[in-house]
């Protein structure tokens, strides 16, 4: 990690003044940086780091944190991990203008070493993460997700970038189409895992979450503990709820009724079966690799994205 951040560091490099400002200002305030850990310890599993590991890191990264700049414009957030946001700093067009920029710079990098399987992998997702952001906001409309369709939003949304990165990993060393497509899988239920996690954590699941709950009910978005508590009440329950998720963007009061809902209920318990459910069925996928250190870090690194409180 210490050689691919002098490797990110380069490729975000512009003559530019205002966006190597702020390309520094991303790297000093870079997240747990999980994604490129997902990328290598990949593929360790399959060989030996090489360049091309580097550049499916770096790839992962730009892709990653041009769609985090994005979506506090969309959002309209001022904070990004306890930071200003780009868009609180420099505004909308440029916050743009860099997450635009920080694509092209991945998809250049790839170019650069002939990584045309990295490019494949990776558009795929990014194909996969606009459909569910799209297929998330068209159902949040109506608050008719169910059980099905949730899980179809979050394997696109969330899901397929740690995909993508553990399939990247597997390619950069040489992997063959069986393997990048089970490291595929692993990285999905991985994802999927990850997603739950972060619907419990909005509920203040976990202590000293550091974020702030009942966002995502603020947000209209049916998560899955609201959507079985949702499905294991009774007609009028369940109208009355829907009706207070409809308000809960203006009235504080109706997402505190919402979550109490929730909490008194029986989604978190199942949200966390399904969640230990898909941790099983990834580790079972890597029962197929030689015991060693790449194969219990990944584990670990499994273990923590459903361990964490923030």
């Amino acid at each position: 990690m210490q050689v691919f951040s002098g490797h990110f560091r380069e490729v975000l490099r512009s003559d530019v003044p205002l966006l190597d400002t702020i390309m520094r200002y991303i790297v000093k305030r870079k997240g747990k940086q999980m994604r490129p850990l997902f990328v290598f310890l990949t593929a360790k599993l399959h060989g030996e780091v090489v360049e091309k590991t580097h550049t499916a890191a770096s790839l992962i990264e730009l892709l990653h944190t041009a769609t985090l700049v994005h979506d506090d414009v969309v959002d309209e957030s001022d904070r990004r991990r306890g930071f200003f946001s780009i868009q609180a700093l420099w505004k909308k067009k440029v916050a743009v203008l860099v997450g635009d920029y920080l694509l092209s710079r991945g998809l250049l990098a790839a170019v650069d070493a002939e990584a045309f399987d990295l490019l494949r992998i990776t558009s795929r997702a990014v194909k996969e993460m606009s459909e569910g952001e799209l297929l998330q906001i068209e159902k949040a409309r109506r608050l008719d997700i169910t059980e099905d369709v949730y899980f179809e939003i979050i394997r696109r949304k969330t899901a397929s970038l740690i995909a993508a990165c553990c399939a990247c990993g597997a390619a950069s060393t040489g992997g063959d189409s069986t393997k990048v497509d089970l490291m595929w899988k692993f990285g999905e239920k991985t994802g999927l895992a990850f997603q739950i996690k972060d619907d419990l954590l909005d509920l203040g699941d976990g202590k000293k979450t550091g974020k702030p709950t009942g966002q995502d009910i603020r947000e209209k978005k049916l998560t899955l503990p609201l959507i079985h508590t949702l499905q294991e009440t009774d007609a009028s329950t369940r109208r009355r709820l829907l009706k207070l998720v409809r308000r809960a963007p203006k009235d504080p009061d109706a997402v505190r009724k919402v979550m109490d809902a929730i909490l008194s209920g029986p989604g978190i318990q199942y949200a966390r079966e399904k969640m230990m459910k898909l941790r099983n069925e990834a580790v079972d996928i890597l029962n197929d690799f030689e015991d060693g250190e790449a194969k219990q870090a990944l584990v670990d690194m499994l273990d923590f994205t459903i361990q964490r409180n923030k």
